[in-house]
């Protein structure tokens, strides 16, 4: 089959090994899922036994725990407290270093460093978090050349959802199950009784000629067919959705008494903010060393739910909890429409499960729904 031929072909589980080898050989490293500390998290991967197959992860408000399966799936997980933002947009980055010499003072920007990521097992909705991102920090006037870099570097090999998490909406945020764009290579595993195979499609002409050398077969119409009934499979299992219109909702009801109410619930921990896959506030730190003539700046993830982000001379402007939880659900639900042209929500469920007290953001839009127009 010629190389400009490969769309779409059929391959075994030993298939998986074939293409971390063709990936680490074009000189990417490769980032998967891995079972480390009770959870799913992205790490570097060598082999395909690294992935977790088997796993299965139970999520619900403020619960997350991981069980055995009753196959070998790799892929029957859906997410955990890792994002791919964390490569793209680092938790913690240098962005200058001073010297002071010979009563001078030289200021250099820290080399911008872009490794070559290959990410396996990305989402449908970790795929359009990362089209949020890409508008955030390459979109618009303001250009952050470290994301950018690392972004067009990247690799996508995205992975089809057969089952969904309890905490799951993304249904209602058209962001899944199914991958439908965004990706290099997207898989679909498909497993009944003794057959375990992945469909594996291109989505580049990077992603066909990576497909062209797993020696793959072409697919028979049950094999398209059972391609088919994967996402369907997750979007039946889905229990949680969106209220329609929440962002003109959210803009009427800014002073609506449930954002009191799930402030007295609300930690402000600021877990929610730190899983989200497309959050992105971010905050100075300036270093020196004991004798002031070595200075550092560095940039770190912060949040909106903490006290000194919105500090300005005279104090921080959003003091009380009710505040900080009106601010991070408008702007992610509403304003976000405003300054990007779309939710800043993918349906991830990731702040319902990493919330310690289970706030579900679909349960406050919705009651905010039903009790519209009550004082």
């Amino acid at each position: 089959m010629a190389q400009q031929d490969v769309t779409k072909a059929l391959i075994g589980r030993d298939g998986l090994d074939t293409l971390i080898a063709v990936l680490a050989r074009q000189g990417y490293s490769v980032i998967g899922p891995k079972v480390a500390d009770g959870a799913i998290v992205y790490e570097p991967v060598e082999t395909a036994a690294e992935l977790p197959a088997g796993w299965l992860d139970e999520q619900e408000g403020g619960s997350y725990r991981l069980t055995r399966g009753d196959d070998d799936a790799v892929f029957a997980h859906v997410v955990g407290p890792h994002t791919w933002k964390r490569f793209l947009f680092p938790p913690r980055q240098k962005l200058w270093q001073g010297e002071r010499k010979d009563g001078s003072y030289t200021i250099e920007s820290a080399p911008v460093e872009v490794p070559r990521y290959a990410f396996l097992g990305v989402r449908a909705c970790e795929l359009k978090a990362l089209a949020i991102q890409d508008r955030v920090f390459s979109g618009g006037q303001y250009v952050d050349p470290g994301y950018t870099a690392r972004r067009q570097a990247a690799l996508i090999v995205a992975v089809t959802c057969g089952r969904a998490a309890a905490t799951c909406f993304c249904t209602s945020m058209d962001a899944g199950p199914k991958v439908t764009a965004g990706f290099d290579l997207a898989l679909t595993e498909l497993i009944d009784g003794d057959r375990h195979d992945f469909m594996v499609e291109a989505g580049s002409d990077q992603g066909h000629a990576i497909l062209a050398e797993l020696n793959g077969r072409a697919p028979s119409d049950d094999d398209l067919a059972a391609v088919e009934s994967v996402p369907i499979r997750a979007t039946a299992q889905m229990r949680r959705a969106m209220v329609p219109g929440v962002d003109a909702l959210l803009k009427r009801n800014l002073e609506h008494t449930r954002w009191d109410e799930v402030a007295a619930r609300c930690l402000n921990c600021a877990n929610c903010t730190m899983v989200c896959p497309t959050c992105f506030c971010s905050t100075v730190e300036d270093v020196t060393d004991l004798t002031g003539d070595h200075a550092e700046r560095w940039r770190t993830w912060d949040s909106c739910f903490t006290v000194d982000f919105s500090y300005i001379h005279g104090g921080p402007i959003r003091r009380e909890g009710f505040s900080r939880y009106r601010q991070w659900m408008t702007h992610k639900l509403s304003n976000w429409h405003d300054q990007f042209g779309s939710s800043g929500c993918v349906g991830c469920g990731r702040c319902v499960t990493w919330c310690p007290v289970g706030i579900d953001i679909t349960e406050e839009a919705r009651a905010i729904r039903d009790s519209e127009g009550s004082p």
